[in-house]
């Protein structure tokens, strides 16, 4: 390795802040409306209707508590099984949990989203369905949960039919896809979170857009993203004697973050030509690389590519994952493994797998690189270089 530059580190993926963040949050500020209600909340939800070519949007204070209000709205219960995959971050499948619903993982492909094949197995050998309910031992099996996976976008198509065969709720996890579209296809021009039932989106500080902390959620019905927003209000029927028909949840965005978001918003579009310019270099420098190559996204998408993978080659590399991450880290480069496996979790080590190939390969394999969109060439090299 070449010698580090004095006090020189690239960090993993941090926000930019190159647009009108102060300017909409001071005037949020200036306003007094700092908390769950405010014009900014209005405006971001209309905007990114607008960028999402959908009817209704709510903002949330999580991408989490999006994909929760998403399981409510569902009808997911206890009882009920939820089909999700293993290998992403552990909040696409807590929010069964929340629900006293049961998780059954089913593999990835080599996009790391849900294998469309499997589940469609799953669903023919391992279920009975009687023309309207899907069973698994006896159980309900009411939804299906898509994760896009670092902006990478699952088959659509293929799930999409599973679960119009088999009456399946479809919760797309697009927390990593704000801005993946489909190009080619019947699904072309459609993004990442509109084609299922609901659509889940997070402004987490990692994320290409952020507030902070934060999310929103959309639906393929319009009143459906009206119940879920007043869900995430607490429920409050009557303003003026605190009438509560509903348990409702404290789960609305604030004024504050909104008004980030607001201006995080105007730069998406920039946001993202830089992720796919900087892939594109990450591609050209490791071409030849014997220790690993940069794993791609489907043809058929336009990609917000968030996030970039290197696949470790473990004919030649033995080291362990921690070893890699913390010996580049003294390198000052931050680098990190994709995720534990979910279904390997304590809380849920007895949950029922299906034929898990694909995720145990990759999670051992994959390594994220700096994905920051402030980036400087320069910097990418350094990081090919060590």
């Amino acid at each position: 390795m070449g010698d580090v530059s004095v006090g020189r580190f690239v960090p993993l993926s941090i926000p930019n802040f190159e647009g009108n963040e102060r300017k909409y949050v001071d005037d949020a500020i200036d306003q007094g409306w700092v908390s769950t209600g405010g014009a900014y909340i209005t405006k971001l939800e209309e905007k990114l209707a607008e960028f999402l070519h959908t009817d209704n949007v709510a903002a949330c204070q999580s991408g989490t508590a999006a994909l929760h209000l998403s399981m409510v709205e569902a009808g997911v219960g206890p009882g009920d099984v939820v089909l999700v995959p293993p290998l992403t971050f552990i909040a696409a499948v807590n929010p069964v949990k929340y629900q006293f619903a049961t998780p059954v993982f089913i593999d990835c492909d080599d996009s790391f989203c849900m294998d469309p094949r499997k589940l469609q197995a799953f669903c023919e050998n391992e279920c009975s369905f009687d023309g309207i309910q899907l069973k698994y031992n006896n159980c309900h099996v009411k939804a299906v949960v898509v994760v896009h996976v670092f902006g990478n976008m699952a088959d659509m198509i293929a799930i999409m039919d599973i679960a119009e065969k088999y009456n399946l709720k479809v919760v797309e996890d697009a927390t990593e896809a704000l801005g993946s579209k489909f190009t080619d296809g019947p699904l072309a021009g459609q993004y990442a979170g509109t084609i299922g039932d609901f659509g889940c989106y997070s402004f987490n500080g990692n994320k290409i857009i952020t507030t902070g902390g934060g999310g929103a959620v959309t639906a393929n019905d319009t009143k459906v993203v009206d119940h879920i927003r007043y869900l995430s209000t607490q429920a409050k029927d009557d303003v003026h004697y605190y009438i509560h028909n509903e348990v409702g949840y404290n789960y609305r965005m604030t004024n504050l973050q909104a008004a980030l978001g607001v201006a995080q918003l105007e730069e998406l579009p920039g946001f993202i030509r830089r992720k796919q310019a900087h892939y594109k270099l990450y591609c050209e420098l490791f071409e030849g690389f014997e220790f690993g190559k940069m794993m791609g996204f489907r043809c058929d998408i336009d990609s917000n590519m968030w996030f970039y993978s290197l696949e470790i080659n473990r004919d030649k590399i033995k080291a362990s994952m921690r070893d890699i991450i913390t010996t580049l880290e003294k390198c000052g480069v931050q680098t990190r493994a994709i995720w534990g496996l979910i279904n390997e979790q304590i809380p849920y080590k007895n949950a029922v797998t299906y034929e898990l190939e694909k995720a145990p390969y990759y999670a051992e394999r994959i390594l994220n690189l700096p994905s920051s969109t402030q980036i400087t060439q320069d910097e990418i090299k350094y990081v090919v270089e060590q």
